[in-house]
């Protein structure tokens, strides 16, 4: 994997990016935009943004590479979203969590080369290899409480995976659960998502899905929750594997929720891992290091990096970082903290409360390695 840090003064942006270079077929990048504040108004800054990306395409390293999804961090949504001409495209997700560097956006964008990429029922398709990856991101939800809203999202999500002769039991990888006021509402969330599991035959027998539930809020003030996911359609199920790192986590259901802590999918040229939102916790399923930031921060990577050798890789295969702060008072040392462990791996430090009150800080990522299996290639 290759890291560069692109930087083009004139418009005061900056790209992270890094390159999981394949032997043959579809290379994949990872990008983290950020720009300087520069005290610009939201519309100038969402200029740059976009010029960067325009850039960012051009580059020798983007070279016949397309665009699988976007997601888009704001510092106001409700008035920002109407701004970015693509925000209903199913591959673009626009939250509420502002960028604690002091600017109003940033991107995280996800590109593959030598990919059919397009839209299909509802859905971004990236095609290649017999394998048929499933994107849809920024579903909503306006009417009910927490709990109705999610069980209507899931349901919804469920009907359109059908038209692909695929379930949300046997195919989906990843979801991401932001919740408005994740303090009150999350309860409403994690309650529909376990009768719905349940529904759908997923039981902490079985298994559950990677996952992240964070505070975030999207931009329709009468949503309470929205969802994004990842499915996969092609794959056997012997290419799938669920992450528990036991002697550093519990159990998910053992105090009320479902999802898994991390899931690894192995292909015939590499393997992927979707770390979900983790933090400072014990394997009894405690708080670890309550009031202490640089504490959590050590404890949470020391979670993340057992996660990933129980799939046996190491931060080294991290593609990017996504980093949720209850704070923002804690966004200096944070960042520091990042910036000396993780100076080749793109990052972003966000606004977004944890669903645990005493949890200051919660991170989740995406690792790629080169590994050679009987299974199809990626």
């Amino acid at each position: 994997m290759e890291f560069e840090r692109i930087y083009w003064e004139e418009i005061g942006a900056s790209a992270e990016v890094t390159h999981f270079h394949a032997d043959n077929g579809t290379d994949e990048l990872h990008a983290i935009i950020h720009i300087e504040p520069n005290e610009d108004v939201f519309a100038q800054q969402l200029k740059r943004i976009y010029k960067a990306e325009e850039l960012l395409a051009s580059h020798p390293r983007f070279k016949n590479a397309g665009v699988v999804f976007k997601r888009y961090f704001l510092s106001d949504s409700t008035n920002q979203a109407p701004l970015i001409g693509n925000y209903n495209d199913s591959n673009v997700s626009i939250i509420q969590q502002p960028p604690l560097d002091g600017s109003k956006i940033a991107v995280w964008i996800y590109y593959q080369k030598n990919t059919l990429i397009y839209n299909e029922n509802g859905m971004t398709v990236a095609e290649h290899n017999g394998y048929k990856h499933l994107w849809k991101l920024g579903m909503l939800e306006s009417k009910g409480d927490s709990a109705w809203q999610t069980e209507c999202l899931l349901i919804n999500y469920e009907e359109m995976l059908l038209s692909f002769d695929a379930t949300f039991a046997d195919n989906c990888i990843r979801t991401w659960f932001y919740v408005r006021d994740v303090d009150t509402q999350y309860a409403g969330m994690v309650k529909a998502r376990k009768e719905n599991f349940i529904e759908q035959g997923l039981t902490e027998k079985t298994h559950y899905i990677a996952s992240t539930g964070i505070g975030g809020l999207p931009e329709n003030t009468k949503a309470l929750v929205q969802l994004g996911a990842y499915s996969l359609v092609g794959f056997e199920p012997a290419q799938q594997r669920y992450l528990y790192a036991p002697t550093h986590l519990n159990p998910t259901y053992e105090y009320g929720v479902t999802f898994e802590r991390g899931t690894l999918m192995e292909y015939g040229d590499r393997g992927h891992i979707f770390i979900s939102g983790t933090a400072s916790i014990n394997n009894k399923g405690e708080v670890m290091y309550v009031g202490d930031i640089v504490n959590q921060t050590r404890r949470m990577w020391e979670n993340v990096e057992t996660l990933l050798a129980e799939g046996g890789m190491a931060f080294d295969d991290v593609m990017q970082i996504i980093v949720y702060l209850r704070d923002m008072a804690d966004y200096k040392i944070v960042s520091k903290m990042f910036k000396e462990k993780f100076p080749n791996t793109p990052y972003i430090i966000t606004l977004a409360p944890v669903c645990r009150p005493t949890w200051l800080i919660e991170m989740e990522c995406i690792a790629v390695d080169k590994r050679k299996t009987n299974f199809k290639e990626f």
